[in-house]
């Protein structure tokens, strides 16, 4: 063992774990000097952005503009057309993406970085407002802003204040919070949000039962009232869900059997057993409108591995969750 991979002692330990409370004490200290000085700026670069027709383009340098790209990523996702560009690539052709119906949101805690005089004098010469994100509403960012976000000047959690930490804590809490403003500006609904996000876990979440469906068999495994024990039981192995929809003569639901009724049901004569006498009746059910993440909420709460999918009453389909699982709707 080396002496760099060697374990630290007691007191290493204690150092490092009160340095990185420190650091956290920083940035929340930072965090709640931004919300006590935010002002009517930022309803402000809201009604410019609502106002535009075109996109929003975020651009910054360094730091500034990693934190840039996921303000851009979140602002697209909640409703905000908007895209990152680099403010070098912008010198070298990419000024083309600033169209006169464009919003320009710059990103520099200086307000000075070089790379960002080209695309501000472009914006100021085509009449393209600039929202600026800045420390210093002085500097040439914040001049050439029509809206200047301006964020409190703090010391940065580096021992040498300058390592960007607590400067980037604060742009991207600001970038959140002007994205989550024109959120709501924009009635923007979960159901959008779902749309714009249908990946990952999150995404599959928000997906509607009708969604899930997709191209799926739209026909469940159903009997009537009065089917007797086989028929139901070569519903059930038929239609490979653990269940069957009972119907009455209108073809709308009456209840449902399952795997496990049938089990109970060999402590009785079997013979004598109809579809009425065993099932569950009114059970509970979803439309294609509800979201995924409501039907494994409904499932977990009532302990059921089968949920009826009904359209005017009438089953199309039955979720088991057996294919949740299969298709990471249930981890």
């Amino acid at each position: 063992m080396t002496a760099d991979s060697a374990p630290s002692s007691t007191a290493e330990a204690a150092a490092m774990l009160k340095r990185a409370q420190e650091v956290m004490r920083l940035n929340i200290e930072a965090l709640q000097a931004l919300a006590q000085t935010m002002d009517g700026s930022l309803g402000q670069a809201c009604d410019i952005i609502l106002s535009r027709p075109g996109y929003l383009v975020v651009t910054g340098m360094g730091k500034s503009g990693h934190i840039g790209g996921k303000i851009a990523a979140t602002l697209a996702s909640t409703g905000t057309n908007a895209f990152f560009v680099h403010p070098a690539e912008m010198s070298h052709g990419d000024l083309g993406m600033l169209r006169k119906d464009t919003t320009l949101l710059a990103i520099s805690n200086s307000g000075e970085s070089r790379e960002l005089r080209d695309p501000l004098i472009f914006c100021q010469r085509e009449g393209i407002p600039v929202i600026g994100m800045t420390q210093r509403p002085a500097s040439f960012l914040g001049r050439n802003s029509a809206v200047c976000l301006t964020m409190p000047q703090v010391a940065e959690a580096c021992p040498n204040n300058l390592a960007p930490t607590t400067s980037t804590l604060m742009t991207l809490a600001l970038g959140d919070a002007l994205a989550m403003v024109l959120m709501d500006r924009r009635g923007f609904s979960a159901e959008a949000f779902g749309l714009h996000h249908p990946g990952g876990k999150l995404g599959m979440s928000l997906q509607s039962v009708g969604d899930w469906m997709g191209d799926r068999p739209t026909v469940p495994a159903t009997v009537a009232l009065d089917a007797d024990f086989s028929e139901v039981v070569s519903a059930i192995t038929a239609g490979r869900k653990g269940a069957v929809a009972i119907v009455n003569p209108d073809g709308s639901l009456a209840g449902v059997i399952t795997d496990g009724d049938i089990r109970r049901a060999f402590t009785r004569d079997i013979s004598t057993i109809s579809a009425r006498d065993i099932m569950t009746p009114n059970p509970k059910v979803v439309g294609p409108e509800a979201r995924m993440s409501d039907v494994v909420d409904l499932m977990a709460q009532n302990k059921i591995s089968n949920l009826i999918v009904t359209v005017d009453r009438r089953p199309v389909t039955i979720v088991h969750i057996a294919e949740l699982m299969q298709a990471g709707y249930v981890s």
